[in-house]
C-alpha cells in the first residue's frame, strides 16, 4: 500500500503509521497549497467503544524542503491532547453529538498547531469518529465544524477522514497477483475485476492549506521553469526518547515519557518504504532523514519488483528482463525531480541530493480535466507533480517500474506493451472524495458498515 503497515515496527505502532502525504495545489483556491500527513491505518468504521484518535505521546510534522538538501526550511508542528469529560462511563458518547462542543461527547481532542516553532494556533478542535445515526446523525455538519482558520490565510483540519489510497491488497500481495492480468500471472486464474480492500475504512487526516508565498518565502511562483517553484514536501511522526511503565507507581496503568522527540515514521513518495526497501532495512529507514536517502539509492536504481515482474509474469515482459541498467528514471521520479528538458512544459527538480520527498511544481495550475495518472496520463498536476487525493499510485508506479518512464532517460529503449496497461483494476471511483478542503470524503459510519463476515462471496 502507500505506506499503511510497510515496516515492522511502524505496524506495531499504529497511531504513528504515516499511511499517505498529499501535496497539490488546491483545485478551488489556486493560490494556495494544501498538504495532507494521514495516519493510523485500516480504522474500521465499527471500532468502539474506544474509537480511533491521534496519539498524545506523538508529534506529528509536515515539512517543506525550499532548497533541495533534503532538511526542512518549514515545520508545521501538530501536538494532540485529550479531554476526558466523565471518567466514569465506558461511552465513547452519552447521547447525541450535535456538535463538535456537545457535552454528550465523552472523549473531546485539541490539538496545536506550529510554524518553525511559532504557535500558529492552540486548542484546536477535532470532530470525532462517525459513530453512526443515531449519535452522530449529521456527520458533515461536525467535520465542517473543525475545520479552521489560522493567522496567514492559512486553514486547518485533524480529524477521522474517509480513506483515499485504493488498492487491491488481498491481490498484489498475493505474489503480486493483479486481478485483470491473473490470467498471465504463474497462479493461472481467470482474470478478474479489482477489488478495493480500504472500502469504507478511514483514516486520520491532518490537513493543511497555506498561501504558496507560506512554502517558497518569497511570493508566489508563476514559472514552471524556475527551480524555486518547486519544493519538497514530507510528513513524520515522532515519538518520545524514553518510556516508563510503573505498575507499582501512584497510578498504576499510566506511563511515564521523557526526552527527546524521535522519528518512528516518515513518507513522502507512496510505495517508497513499502515496495522499494527491503524488509531488514525499513525501520531504519523510517528513523532517517531524506538527506541520508543516498543509502538506499541502490534499492530506487535496481528495484526487486522489477526483476520479479517478468517472473510472476512469463513472457509478458521481456525487454524489462533485459534490462539491467541502473534505473535513472526512477531515481529522478522519486530521489531528485524531473529536470527540464524530458517532458515538455514540466520540472520539478530540486537539484542533486537524493531524497525521498514529494516534489510539488506550485507554478503549473491545477487541471481543468484531471488524470488520476498524473504525468503518465499527460496532466502535469499529477503525480508525481506533488500527489492529488485522487492519483492513481498504483497504477502509475507499477507501469514505471516496469519501465514505461525508461524512455525518458534512454530513447533507444522499448518498453513491454504490457508495461503502459498495468493496473489493479481500480481507479477514483473506488471511493470517495471532496470537491473542497479537506478533500478527503466523508468517513462511513460504524453503523452503516457491514462487516466482511456479513457480504456474500462473489458480491
Amino acid at each position: 500500500m502507500s505506506s499503511h503497515r510497510e515496516a515492522p515496527a511502524s505496524s506495531k505502532d499504529p497511531v504513528a503509521d504515516n499511511t499517505d502525504t498529499y501535496a497539490f495545489v488546491s483545485p478551488d483556491d489556486p493560490g494556495t497549497v494544501t498538504l495532507i500527513a494521514n495516519f493510523l491505518p485500516f480504522e474500521a468504521p465499527f471500532g468502539g467503544p474506544n474509537f480511533f484518535e491521534f496519539g498524545e505521546d506523538v508529534l506529528y510534522s509536515i515539512y517543506i524542503d525550499r532548497t533541495g538538501d533534503g532538511v526542512p526550511d518549514v515545520t508545521y508542528d501538530f501536538s494532540f491532547d485529550v479531554e476526558l469529560v466523565n471518567p466514569n462511563t465506558f461511552l465513547y458518547n452519552t447521547g447525541t453529538i450535535d456538535s463538535i462542543s456537545s457535552p454528550n461527547w465523552n472523549r473531546k481532542q485539541f490539538y496545536s498547531v506550529t510554524r518553525n516553532g511559532s504557535v500558529l494556533a492552540s486548542h484546536v478542535p477535532c470532530p470525532p469518529c462517525n459513530i453512526g445515526k443515531f449519535s452522530t446523525p449529521n456527520y458533515v455538519a461536525l467535520a465542517n465544524e473543525a475545520i479552521t482558520p489560522l493567522p496567514g490565510g492559512r486553514t486547518v483540519f485533524a480529524g477521522q477522514r474517509l480513506e483515499g489510497f485504493y488498492i487491491d491488497l488481498g491481490a498484489v500481495f498475493d505474489l503480486g497477483d493483479l486481478r485483470p492480468f491473473e490470467n498471465l500471472h504463474i497462479g493461472g486464474m481467470a482474470k478478474y475485476l479489482g477489488v478495493n480492500a480500504t472500502h469504507d475504512f478511514s483514516v486520520h487526516s491532518i490537513a493543511l492549506k497555506v498561501p504558496k508565498s507560506d512554502l517558497t518565502g518569497w511570493g508566489t511562483p508563476t514559472d514552471p521553469g524556475d527551480r524555486r517553484s518547486v519544493v519538497g514536501v514530507w510528513a513524520s511522526a515522532s515519538r518520545y526518547r524514553s518510556t516508563i511503565r510503573d505498575p507499582w507507581g501512584a497510578t498504576p496503568g499510566t506511563v511515564q515519557e521523557s526526552g527527546s522527540f524521535v522519528q518512528v515514521s516518515r513518507l513522502a513518495n507512496p510505495l517508497f518504504n513499502e515496495v522499494i526497501v527491503p524488509m531488514g532495512r525499513k525501520d531504519e529507514w523510517n528513523a532517517l532523514t531524506p538527506a541520508q536517502d543516498f543509502e538506499f539509492l541502490q534499492y530506487v536504481q535496481h528495484p526487486e519488483l522489477a526483476r520479479l515482474l517478468p517472473v510472476l509474469y512469463p513472457g509478458v515482459f521481456p525487454h524489462l528482463a533485459g534490462l539491467t541498467a541502473a534505473r535513472a528514471d526512477l531515481v529522478a521520479i522519486l530521489l531528485t525531480g524531473i529536470p527540464s528538458g524530458l517532458i515538455p512544459g514540466f520540472q520539478n527538480y530540486t537539484g542533486s541530493t537524493y531524497a525521498d520527498e514529494l516534489r510539488l511544481n506550485m507554478a503549473i495550475p491545477p487541471s481543468k480535466s484531471p488524470n488520476p495518472l498524473g504525468l503518465l496520463g499527460n496532466d502535469l498536476a499529477g503525480f508525481p507533480n506533488g500527489r492529488r487525493v485522487f492519483d492513481d499510485i498504483t497504477s502509475v508506479e507499477l507501469r514505471a517500474i516496469a519501465g514505461a518512464t525508461y524512455p525518458l532517460v534512454d530513447h533507444s529503449y522499448t518498453p513491454d506493451a504490457a508495461a503502459s496497461l498495468l493496473t489493479d483494476g481500480l481507479d477514483p471511483s473506488s471511493t470517495s472524495y471532496l470537491s473542497q478542503f479537506p478533500y478527503l470524503g466523508t468517513p462511513q459510519s460504524g453503523y452503516d458498515t457491514a462487516p466482511l463476515s456479513t457480504v456474500s462471496a462473489g458480491a
